[in-house]
């Protein structure tokens, strides 16, 4: 007895087997976090080392090659990036998939201890820490009060905003905006220090040790034990101008006779404005593993609760990624019932009767619904790729129903009750069924298993897809039957199978049956048709997004100042504040920038970014238009080098050129921008190389600072602490009640703008002080402004934006410029960002789908117990890759991720039409007697009917993505696009095509097989 028959006789355990998961399933709906795309858990992990005030040079020598070779030697090791810029060395290191995080974090900390005493005795405490947080933070917030300052409320959000913000859970990381820092200044007199015979470091490290707690020691008072605690610091700035400082030779002077003590603020590192006021804002990252929406519901609670708690405070939201994530997931939702929808009235239009409607759209949400349980068992999200994949097999889903459905109607227009009708129809075609479900889960399921980075990209598109047929499987043998056989009334009789199409069709089957080679060849010269098709396809990689706001980054030459930046950064704004579709602009001047991976490197000070709010969708033009006015009016702006996006994928071409040659690394870098730049549909084209920063060069006389016993750390020291203040870890502090304030000591701003006040400074030597110009020269020079290196190479990136081109043909033309062709042998060319991981997209994605085919050839072998039958199935998909490019073809559409995932879609579903003629031609054969011709006419005649139900249903199911209805569809409509146009092909020409590659196939397999077991089948 099969299931079916048996949920006929037991309809109570089916019933509750399928209230259990729908309630499972809506349990797992509430639960499933909402995120943009999956989690990508990439064993990373980022090492940072600070040295203070070392070039980027000397910290290539000194730190970050000895570092390098140390990681070099662990296992596992997949690539080490690192990027060098003025006392910092970051260094991610990236390990492949199968490495354990918390593995690779341990040999990365010892593989750092080995040579931490290698380097230079001023390189501070290493951090070494996992990527554990997205790369670009999920909302940005401006504050403001009414009763605090700029520095009272820089302090407010370091110290109390923080604090609640990380402690929403989901919430990585937290980062301010603009503002400053309270700092103490003590600005020294060079010619009072000169007189006096001591340097700026003298006071310093005086003062140090005079203004400090310390504890230790015991007493014994009163007969009751005391600890003791010397407190030697002054309660606030003002005490400071009357405190004795001892200095050399047992003298001491009054800080206010050799400097000025001023409470401020430390120098601006940042800047942030909204539509060009003034403001201090702050960023949110969200920890890998949580639902965006729930942080943003979270952490405006938390905002308004700060609100109520003090009434002068107020928050704005500025941008971020969640209103997209929310619009992508409420959109995705719509697009499924808009599908599910249309794919039930399709149902009802052929079979015009609302019983048999009602079990066919049953299986929606009975396969769906177990589906989002075991989503969030796996740990999924409803991102955009589950999504899609939902979105995908909207129109599968009912076509099991369908076909068991319609053929339970034939069995009862023969005379049969419900039940029996039931029983038997289902019975019949169990095989069908069973193949074609078992078929669509062979095809996903390579992409769920799909290796490298891909793999973790479609793991979850693939196995929502698979769990999704399975169910839909698990309705049709248990659900479908006996809904069918209590629900559908005896007098049940749907529209007449024959209209007026069925004739005309079953003409044109018997012309191609006798015109076969007429047939084949004319199937043959499609295929070739729609392969020639396929170079005139631009090759990408991810379609551009609407995702309702972009960000214009902006560099300068290195020297210039946070000040320059800002003013350009004003300039920008005024020139783009009047676009179309432009709303609000912000601006940050020295943030964090986003170096991929989710790893930020800290701000510069001569970069910035403008993150550009649009306005809602329906009220503005496409957010590329916006980026193409965007690029016309920056060039307006002179001083500064722009690039616009958001760093998404699809956005722009990287290349990394690298090489131990820097003086051919920097000419090919040159001639290849230079020749990217002349090929006029690429903008925005820039590279690191010729990063050249002004400096200040000292270089010791050796034999003067020998004889005077002055050293070059003593320069250096001297020099660092005069300009700049000393290290922080060694600067004397000012406790206050909650906090305490640096207290640095240097020169004023004004004294380091002249050189010869400069080479005036004081130097100790010996029991004396000589000026710095008497043991060393002082000129102006250049230097490197950074040093990145990949894979202990140098390197440096050329980026280019695509502005509308494909990222395939931009990297097929950047092939041929002649200084890629010509490029010296010591110089490699690495595809990086985008073409990297296109690359290996396209790779897996063929495997992929040719793994699949192969699946699906072993399933139909086992099921049909035949090695040739199934070749017959398999030969209608080439008949669908020509509607497919077609299509592609005349929406202008790309062969990119999506299209590529209706490809593989298409294999299952063409095969799932195939496989219902195939069967049923096989079992009229072999159970009724018919000759091969009457068998191919009867099961036309009677499965047609069946297979254009279902493939109508399922191109209405796509029809709200391919017309791209509701949120930004760009994603998902490619993929709509080519199955349609792939559906519409392979129907029509399989309808025809099949039946005579099967007596194609048939007449081969009694040819070969009469021989050793004589005839197993009726002929013609």
């Amino acid at each position: 007895m099969s299931f079916a028959s048996w949920s006929i006789r037991n309809p109570i355990p089916s019933i509750l087997l399928f209230i259990l998961l729908s309630l499972a399933g809506l349990r797992g709906l509430q639960q499933l976090s909402i995120q943009s795309l999956p989690d990508l858990d990439l064993p990373s992990v980022i090492v940072k080392l600070n040295q203070p005030g070392a070039a980027p040079a000397q910290l290539e020598t000194e730190v970050a090659r000895k570092v390098e070779d140390s990681i070099a030697t662990l296992s596992g090791l997949k690539h080490i990036r690192t990027s060098i810029t003025d006392g910092l060395v970051q260094i991610n290191v990236e390990f492949i998939l199968e490495k354990k995080l918390s593995d690779a974090l341990i040999e990365t900390k010892d593989a750092v201890d080995r040579v931490r005493s290698d380097l230079p005795s001023s390189v501070l405490q290493p951090s070494i820490s996992a990527v554990t947080v997205g790369g670009a933070p999920i909302l940005t917030y401006a504050i403001a009060s009414t009763k605090l300052d700029e520095e009272a409320l820089s302090w407010q959000v370091d110290d109390n905003v923080s604090k609640v913000m990380l402690g929403v859970a989901g919430v990585g990381r937290f980062e301010r905006l603009g503002g400053v820092q309270r700092e103490i200044h003590l600005e020294v007199d060079p010619v009072r220090l000169a007189s006096l015979g001591i340097t700026a470091t003298d006071v310093s490290r005086a003062l140090k040790q005079a203004q400090q707690e310390s504890s230790g020691g015991r007493g014994n008072v009163g007969l009751a034990e005391q600890s003791l605690r010397t407190l030697a610091t002054v309660r606030q700035a003002s005490e400071l101008a009357a405190l004795p400082v001892a200095i050399a030779n047992g003298r001491e002077v009054r800080l206010d006779q050799i400097a000025t003590v001023r409470d401020t603020v430390a120098e601006r590192t940042q800047l942030a404005a909204l539509d060009g006021k003034p403001l201090i804002g702050f960023n949110i990252y969200r920890a890998k593993g949580f639902d965006e929406t729930r942080i943003a519901s979270d952490v405006e609670q938390a905002l308004a609760r700060m609100r109520e708690a003090d009434p002068a405070l107020s928050f704005t939201l500025i941008s971020g990624s969640v209103a997209y994530s929310q619009e992508q997931y409420e959109g995705s939702m719509m697009m499924l019932y808009e599908g599910a929808l249309l794919a039930v009235l399709v149902v009802w239009w052929f079979l015009r009767d609302w019983r048999a409607t009602l079990v066919s759209a049953s299986a929606l949400p009975l396969s769906i619904l177990p589906t989002f349980a075991v989503m969030h068992w796996l740990g999924f999200s409803m991102n955009m790729l589950t999504m899609l994949a939902l979105a995908i097999v909207v129109g599968i889903l009912v076509d099991d129903a369908i076909v068991e459905i319609e053929n339970i109607a034939r069995h009862v227009r023969m005379g049969k009750s419900i039940r029996q009708a039931a029983a038997e129809a289902v019975d019949e075609i169990a095989l069908a069924v069973i193949a074609t479900t078992l078929t669509l889960v062979v095809v996903f399921m390579p992409t769920a298993l799909m290796s490298g980075v891909s793999g973790l990209f479609f793991r979850q598109f693939g196995w929502t897809a698979v769990v999704a047929v399975l169910a839909s499987l698990l309705v049709a043998r248990l659900l479908t039957p006996m809904l069918a056989a209590y629900l559908l009334t005896e007098g049940h009789h749907p529209a007449s199978v024959d209209g007026r199409l069925m004739p005309i069709y079953l003409q044109a089957v018997q012309w191609t049956l006798r015109h076969r080679q007429a047939t084949m060849l004319l199937s043959t010269l499609f295929f070739i048709g729609a392969c020639l098709l396929l170079p005139l396809i631009p090759a990408g990689f991810v379609p551009p997004a609407d995702r309702g706001y972009t960000t214009v980054q902006l560099e300068l030459p290195p020297g210039s100042s946070i000040n320059d930046a800002g003013r350009v950064a004003e300039a920008a704004r005024a020139v783009l504040q009047p676009l179309a579709g432009v709303e609000h602009i912000f601006t940050a001047v020295g943030s964090s920038q986003i170096v991929g991976g989710g790893v930020t490197r800290p701000g510069e000070q001569r970069k910035g970014a403008l993150t550009l709010t649009l306005s809602e969708r329906g009220q503005r033009p496409h957010q590329a238009q916006i980026e193409q006015a965007v690029r016309a009016v920056l060039r307006e702006v002179p001083g500064a080098r722009f690039s616009i996006g958001i760093g998404g994928p699809g956005e722009k071409m990287s290349l990394i050129l690298s090489s131990d040659n820097a003086a051919a690394l920097k000419a090919s870098a040159q001639a290849l921008e230079r020749d990217l730049r002349n090929m006029g549909s690429l903008s925005s084209i820039s590279s690191t190389a010729s990063l050249e920063r002004p400096e200040i060069a000292i270089r010791p006389d050796w034999q003067r600072a020998a004889e005077l016993g002055v050293t070059a750390e003593l320069i250096g020291e001297t020099v660092r602490i005069a300009t700049s203040g000393d290290f922080d870890a060694q600067l004397a502090k000012l406790n206050l009640d909650n906090r305490q304030l640096a207290i640095r000591v240097r020169i004023a701003d004004a004294a380091r703008q002249d050189l010869q006040v400069l080479a005036n400074l004081r130097v100790r030597a010996g029991d004396r002080m000589v000026p710095l110009s008497s043991v060393a020269e002082l000129s102006l020079a250049s230097g490197s402004a950074q040093v990145d290196r990949y894979d202990r190479r140098r390197y440096v990136m050329v980026n280019a934006e695509l502005g509308g081109m494909s990222l395939g043909d931009a990297l097929a033309a950047a092939k041929t410029l002649p200084a890629v062709v010509n490029m010296p042998s010591s110089v490699k060319l690495i595809r990086t960002g985008d073409a990297e991981i296109m690359a290996e997209l396209a790779s897996s994605f063929c495997m992929a789908m040719l793994t699949g085919l192969l699946c699906v050839f072993c399933v139909l072998v086992l099921l049909f117990k035949d090695f040739f039958q199934p070749l017959t199935i398999l030969s209608a998909i080439p008949l669908s890759m020509g509607g497919a490019f077609v299509a592609l073809l005349l929406t202008g559409g790309e062969l990119n991720i999506p299209s590529m995932i209706g490809l593989i879609m298409l294999m299952g579903i063409v095969t799932k039409n195939s496989i219902l003629l195939v069967e049923y031609a096989l079992l009229a054969m072999r159970e009724h007697n018919l000759s091969r011709h009457e068998a191919l006419l009867d099961a036309c005649h009677k499965r047609a009917r069946p297979i254009v139900m279902t493939t109508v249903a399922m191109i209405a199911g796509m029809l709200p993505i391919a017309l791209g209805w509701g949120a930004d569809a760009s994603f998902r409509q490619p993929m709509a696009v080519a199955v349609i146009g792939g559906l519409i092909s392979s129907t029509l020409l399989s309808l025809l095509v099949v039946p005579v590659v099967f007596t194609y196939i048939d007449g081969a397999r009694q040819s070969l097989v009469r021989p050793f077991f004589g005839s197993v089948s009726k002929g013609e």
